[in-house]
């Protein structure tokens, strides 16, 4: 019994995602895996030292109960790339705030039985014969998921997988198909230019300002008229946002609107620059057009700017995560705000920054002061509520299934009211209002609803030019050359999509990343989707979204190939054409840094930017800075240099050695490295600490050059 008590313990932690999984018995591959991993785990952590069980443990609990959280926020597993979110600690602080767990039971289960594992006396198992009994079962339990997944493939990802297992099985074979290589001018033209041969549904708009808001994480199921338009209906959806439907009922509705990747960074890049965000984890595109000012004047604030409007961007959250206040400067706004620019107070405590509520009222008020300068404005707005933990109070919460149920709730209430508002203002008879999302948090319903955003278009000329229903296929990346096209102004030769105010008789080529699976619908309206285990299915749809129909069938070889190599080309677009040319990324152009008084990290104290860096293979790269010290302590300030390839310091560059500086003084250097291999999620770190002191950044740039081999 004193042996027995201690393995009943390991036992509920290895096996506590598949007793949790029996709540779902249709999913029967994702038990076996679940119990495959649950028995691995148990072996390891019996075999182990204590010490070893004890973080062992921790790893695993920490690991089930986190992808749970993800599944439920954003219905995918985690990918080995989302691990350098566990390097951002303002990412991890706010994400945790308050600690409210969409699994409260699950996670007690999980984390409760690891803690007890650490003070029970556990004897270790040191039985070759039970080892290798219990690694058979291991191999037949695998061998038996192998053969259920092939024949349950039509299912979800994440019905068929314990979440440790995907993990693993997404970083091995990531890059395992046989590779077919695409240039550009070689994809179909639908996805690398812009197609305006649609017929105008209007000859010129009559609005005088454009207003662009973005709801953060908000598919188009949420909506009644949008979903029965797709074939859903009211019992297919989790909730419906009624105020939004209420305040956008002379709106045009895109019920076919495709977000096409996670992370808002891709999203805002996307629908402001006309392009397809990456179809991997790579860096992202947003960070990378700081080496390509002239496709950044291409996107749609610049755009408008230079023909006249003045160009606002406006989040209720921090700019600084993501590198939002460089990337909005670039792409072309002449002001950009964070939660710093708001007076409004939250009405309850939110780490990420300002609820709904008090982010709208702000946004209001930031449009009243535009319009009293009586010039034309473009004005993009980006809440952030609905990003976990969600902006909610426990008392409302408690009256939801979910807290992100109750957190789209008061988003629902806060921009239907908001709207609202406009239209008393008189903003609406002149602006053109489009209500859209940076990406989808995705539904149970499905794993495509992750790849369903929202599209909503409220404009001057109200239902006397514009459809209630849109028909067609669009997504994110059709918003600029929409925007442009309303104003009747050129749309630049790099920009890509098709307008929301034109109609189109054939179908078209679109591409989603989302939940860990590649999909595609071509211009001959079949729908195809291939995962990163390398199992790829087809069937023939009028959409990428949408109930796929029962029966799919099974493709690889070179059709699942090309789609994946289209998938890579149209990553590597921006850099289509440069050759040995080099790569210019500028991370300081004068500003003013002031250092914290005491040591942090690397990550929080850093004084430049440049981070999530990718470098090719056999290249070469070198830094040039220059830094003055505005203000120092009589004793100077000591900086000091550190790269790290994502979260691991790299010995193998050689950084100079910064000397102290003083009040008034100028630091220039520079130094360089060879790439042998590839590098990725690499970052430059500037630290120092001082009580009041103040440095200018004047330049930090990162040249990179292709190399001919050493």
């Amino acid at each position: 019994m004193q042996r027995c008590l201690p393995l009943c313990v390991l036992a509920i932690a290895a096996f506590a995602p598949a007793a949790f999984r029996l709540t779902h018995p249709e999913h029967l591959a994702g038990l076996v895996s679940d119990l495959a991993l649950g028995l691995t785990f148990f072996l390891l952590a019996w075999a182990c030292p204590r010490a070893l069980r004890v973080a062992l443990a921790l790893l695993w609990g920490l690991f089930q109960v986190g992808a749970q959280e993800l599944l439920f926020s954003l219905q995918r597993y985690p990918v080995w790339q989302d691990l350098h979110y566990l390097t951002d600690p303002g990412f991890v602080k706010n994400t945790t705030d308050g600690m409210d767990l969409s699994s409260p039971l699950f996670a007690g289960v999980q984390l409760g039985s690891v803690l007890l594992l650490a003070f029970a006396p556990l004897k270790r198992l040191t039985a070759w014969r039970s080892l290798a009994a219990g690694a058979l079962a291991v191999i037949l339990l695998l061998t038996g998921h192998e053969l259920l997944s092939q024949s349950l493939a039509n299912q979800p990802m994440t019905d068929r997988y314990n979440p440790l297992h995907w993990f693993v099985l997404d970083a091995a074979l990531n890059n395992s198909w046989t590779r077919v290589e695409y240039s550009v001018e070689q994809l179909p033209l639908g996805l690398i230019q812009a197609d305006l041969q649609g017929k105008a549904l209007i000859e010129h708009g009559k609005a005088k300002n454009v207003l662009i808001v973005i709801l953060e994480g908000i598919p188009g199921l949420y909506i009644p008229e949008i979903r029965e338009a797709l074939g859903l209906s009211a019992k297919d959806a989790p909730l419906t946002m009624q105020k939004l439907d209420a305040a956008t009922q002379g709106a045009m509705l895109v019920p076919d609107f495709t977000v096409h990747s996670h992370q808002t960074i891709r999203g805002l890049y996307a629908l402001l620059c006309g392009d397809f965000s990456k179809f991997s984890w790579d860096t992202p595109k947003a960070f990378e057009l700081q080496a390509f000012p002239d496709r950044a004047k291409d996107c749609l604030p610049a755009q408008m700017r230079a023909r006249g409007w003045s160009t606002h961007y406006l989040q209720a959250a921090g700019l600084g995560f993501m590198s939002k206040d460089r990337v909005m400067a670039q792409v072309g706004f002449d002001e950009a705000h964070g939660v710093e620019w708001f007076q409004e107070p939250n009405s309850f405590p939110f780490e990420w920054g300002k609820d709904d509520r008090a982010f709208f009222k702000g946004a209001r008020r930031y449009i009243k002061q535009l319009r009293r300068t009586g010039k034309p404005w473009m004005l993009t707005l980006l809440t952030v509520g609905t990003h976990q933990p969600y902006a909610v109070p426990d008392e409302i919460a408690d009256q939801y299934p979910s807290r992100k149920d109750a957190a789209v709730a008061l988003l629902d209430e806060a921009v239907g009211v908001f709207l609202n508002q406009l239209k008393k203002d008189g903003v609406l008879r002149d602006t053109l209002v489009i209500v859209t999302s940076d990406e989808s948090h995705g539904a149970a319903l499905a794993p495509w609803v992750s790849a369903w955003g929202l599209g909503m278009v409220l404009a001057p000329e109200g239902r006397d030019k514009l459809p209630r229903i849109k028909r067609g296929g669009y997504g994110n990346v059709d918003l600029t050359a929409s925007v442009l096209d309303y104003f009747s102004q050129p749309v630049p030769l790099s920009v890509v999509g098709r307008s929301l105010f034109r109609d189109y008789q054939e179908p078209r080529e679109m591409l989603s990343f989302t939940a860990s699976a590649l999909r595609r619908h071509t211009a001959d309206n079949m729908r195809l989707e291939c995962t990163a285990d390398g199992r790829c299915w087809r069937t023939q749809a009028d959409s990428l979204l949408g109930q796929p129909p029962e029966k799919v069938q099974r493709f690889s070889g070179k059709q699942a190939r090309e789609m994946a190599a289209i998938a890579r080309a149209l990553d590597n677009r921006l850099h289509t054409g440069l050759g040995d040319k080099e790569r210019l990324l500028c991370f300081g152009e004068g500003e003013k840094r002031t250092l914290n008084a005491k040591p942090g990290n690397d990550w929080s104290d850093n004084l430049i930017g440049a981070q999530y860096l990718d470098f090719p293979e056999n290249s070469d790269v070198e830094v040039r800075m220059r830094l003055t010290m505005l203000k120092a302590p009589p004793e100077g300030v000591q900086l000091r240099l550190a790269v790290k390839e994502w979260e691991y310091e790299q010995k193998d560059v050689v950084l100079p050695v910064l000397p102290a500086l003083h009040s008034g003084e100028v630091l220039e250097k520079s130094f360089s490295f060879h790439n042998r291999r590839a590098r990725r999620s690499f970052s430059f770190f500037l630290v120092g600490t001082s009580p009041d002191a103040v440095l200018q950044i004047d330049r930090f740039d990162v040249i990179v050059r292709q190399g001919k081999g050493r």
